[in-house]
C-alpha cells in the first residue's frame, strides 16, 4: 500500500506519495488546458484545487512521435493538455527551506518530458538534500511554431509558448514551493540540450528575473534562437505540409493532434536537410520576450547576473552521426554550404571561412574532422562565448564532460550528447537493457556519478560546486580560462585554446 502525505500550498491541497527517503507529488497542474480555443496561446495559470488533489500519478506529456531513444517511461499518455509539474522533496523536515532544482528537459524542442525515469529525483533530492520539480511543456509545432504571422482579429496566435510555459512553472515554483520545503530565494533552473537551450534563453528574457537565482545549462545550443523572419519561413513550411491554406487560421485550429504531429514530425528531418546549421523548432528572438539573440546578449555580458554553470560534452556530434539524424552538419559539403549561408546572412561580420576553421583541426582524422566542426558550432563554441561573456557579470564555471565506456569508445560514441545525464541524475540502470556497462567501467561510472551529483547539488545549494576527494574547480574568466574536464579523475585545463584561435572571436548564429 502507498504511504501518502499531504501537502497545503496557495495552489491547493495535494496528496502525495512517502517514498520512504523522499516524497514524490506527480502530476501537479500549473497551466489551464492548452486546448481548443487556446491552442497556440499563451498558456493561462491553473486555477486553485478545490479539496485535497491525489497527485500520484504523472500528468500527460506533451504529444510528439514515438522515438526509440527517447524512453517516455511505462504508462506515459500523450495529450495537448500537458502543462504539469512534479515536486521530489526530502522526507526529513528538519533543516530549513531547501535549495530547489528546476529540471527543463532536452529532446531537440520535439521529444521528451520531464516524467522519463531518467529524471527520477530520487536520488539527486535524497543525496544532495535539495527540493527538484520536473515539468512538461508544449514542444514541436505547438510550443515552438510561431504562427502570429497568420494570425487574425478573429482567430489569434501567440509566439514563443514552450518558453512561455516554462515561465509559468517558474511563476508557480515561486508561489508553491515554501508550502514543499523548497526556498523560493534559491532556485537553480537547469537543463540539457533543448532544455539548456531554454536555460540560455531565460538568461536573456528580462522577464524571468527573480524567478531564479542560480542557472546549469549542459550541452545547450546557445546560439540556436531565431528571428522572426526565419520563424516565418518555418511556419509557412509547416502550413504547407499540413495541407491548411495560410489564408485560413481557422483550419489550422481545427487540426487534428496527430496530423499537427505528423506534419511537425516532417518538418523537424527537412529543415536542417535544407538549411544545415539550422533546426525547425527554437525560441524566436521575438523582440518582445526575447528582446535579443540570447548567445549575444549572453557573449556582451548583458544577461540576467546569476551565476552560470555550463559545459559540453567532447563527442556530441558522434550521437547524431550514429543515429543519421540530419540535425548536425557533419560531411564537407554541408559544412561549406553552412559557412556561407552564415556568410550570406551576416556579410558586415567577419567570418572566418571554412578553411580558417579546419585549421583548428589539424592532426585530425578527415572523417572525425567534420564531427568536430559540427560539435563545436553547435555546442562548444556558443558555449564558451557565452561563458567568456556572462563571467563579468557573475561567477561561472565551464566544464568539459570526457567519460566514456569501454561499450561506447567501441561504438564510436564517446562521449557523447546526452551522456552525462545518468551520472548527474544518479541514474545508470533508468534505461532498459542499457549496454553501456557491457564491457566495463561500471565502478568509475558510480564514482564519477557521485562526484558530478555531489558537485550539480553544492552548487544549487550557493556554494561552490565541488566535491570530495575531487580536484576544485575554478572559476572560469578571461584571465583564467580553465575547465573542469571530468573524467574517470577529474582535472583542470584549458582546452579551448586551438578552438578559440580558429573560430575567432565573432559570434556565430543564423538569424
Amino acid at each position: 500500500m502507498v504511504q501518502e502525505v499531504v501537502v497545503e500550498s496557495p495552489a491547493g491541497a495535494f496528496r502525495g506519495e512517502d517514498a520512504g527517503a523522499v516524497h514524490v507529488f506527480r502530476g501537479i497542474r500549473y497551466g489551464q488546458p492548452p486546448t481548443g480555443e487556446r491552442r497556440w496561446r499563451d498558456p493561462v495559470a491553473a486555477a486553485p484545487a478545490e479539496g485535497v488533489v491525489d497527485a500520484l500519478v504523472f500528468g500527460t506529456v506533451a504529444p510528439q512521435q514515438e522515438n526509440p531513444v527517447v524512453g517516455l517511461g511505462e504508462g506515459a499518455v500523450q495529450d495537448e493538455d500537458c502543462l504539469f509539474l512534479n515536486v521530489w522533496r526530502p522526507a526529513a523536515a528538519e533543516g530549513g527551506p531547501r535549495a530547489v532544482m528546476v529540471w527543463l528537459h532536452g529532446g531537440a524542442y520535439t521529444y521528451g518530458s520531464g516524467t522519463q525515469p531518467m529524471y527520477d529525483a530520487t536520488r539527486l533530492v535524497a543525496q544532495g538534500d535539495v527540493l527538484v520539480v520536473t515539468l512538461n511543456y508544449r514542444i514541436a509545432a505547438l510550443g515552438f511554431l510561431d504562427l502570429t504571422g497568420f494570425a487574425t482579429p478573429d482567430v489569434p496566435f501567440d509566439g514563443n509558448l514552450a518558453l512561455k510555459d516554462v515561465l509559468l512553472a517558474l511563476r508557480w515554483v515561486q508561489a508553491n514551493i515554501a508550502a514543499f520545503g523548497g526556498d523560493p530565494a534559491r532556485v537553480t533552473v537547469f537543463g540539457e540540450s533543448a532544455g539548456g537551450g531554454l536555460v540560455t534563453t531565460l538568461l536573456a528574457t528580462p522577464s524571468a528575473a527573480e524567478l531564479f537565482s542560480r542557472a546549469i545549462a549542459e550541452s545547450a545550443p546557445v546560439s540556436t534562437a531565431y528571428g522572426p523572419a526565419r520563424a516565418r519561413t518555418v511556419a509557412a513550411r509547416f502550413l504547407e505540409l499540413a495541407g491548411v491554406d495560410a489564408g485560413d487560421p481557422a483550419a489550422l485550429r481545427a487540426l487534428g493532434v496527430d496530423a499537427i504531429v505528423a506534419a511537425g514530425t516532417q518538418l523537424f528531418a527537412e529543415i536542417p536537410a535544407e538549411d544545415p546549421g539550422t533546426i525547425a523548432y527554437a525560441p524566436v528572438v521575438d523582440g518582445d520576450l526575447v528582446p535579443e539573440a540570447p548567445v549575444t546578449v549572453l557573449h556582451e555580458g548583458r544577461a540576467l547576473p546569476v551565476p552560470l554553470l555550463i559545459g559540453t560534452n567532447k563527442d556530441e556530434a558522434s550521437f547524431f552521426k550514429f543515429m543519421k539524424s540530419p540535425l548536425m552538419p557533419i560531411t564537407d559539403e554541408q559544412i561549406d554550404k553552412m559557412f556561407r549561408d552564415l556568410a550570406e546572412e551576416e556579410p558586415e561580420l567577419l567570418i572566418p571561412d571554412a578553411a580558417q576553421v579546419r585549421a583548428a583541426y589539424e592532426g585530425v582524422r578527415h572523417r572525425s574532422r567534420g564531427l568536430g566542426i559540427a560539435r563545436d558550432i553547435g555546442f562548444r563554441m556558443p558555449t564558451v562565448w557565452a561563458a567568456e561573456g556572462h563571467a563579468a557579470v557573475a561567477p561561472v564555471w565551464l566544464y568539459r564532460f570526457d567519460f566514456t565506456t569501454p561499450f561506447f569508445r567501441l561504438l564510436g560514441l564517446g562521449a557523447t550528447h546526452g551522456a552525462e545525464l545518468p551520472y548527474v541524475w544518479g541514474n545508470l540502470d533508468a534505461r532498459p537493457k542499457d549496454p553501456t556497462f557491457r564491457l566495463g567501467g561500471r565502478r568509475a561510472g558510480e564514482r564519477l556519478s557521485e562526484r558530478m551529483l555531489s558537485r550539480w547539488t553544492a552548487f544549487a545549494r550557493g556554494e561552490a560546486p565541488d566535491a570530495a576527494d575531487a580536484v576544485a574547480w575554478p572559476q572560469y574568466g578571461p584571465d583564467a580560462r580553465a575547465s573542469l574536464v571530468i573524467d574517470h579523475d577529474d582535472r583542470v585545463a584549458d582546452v579551448d585554446e586551438a578552438l578559440r584561435s580558429g573560430w575567432g572571436d565573432v559570434v556565430l548564429a543564423f538569424a
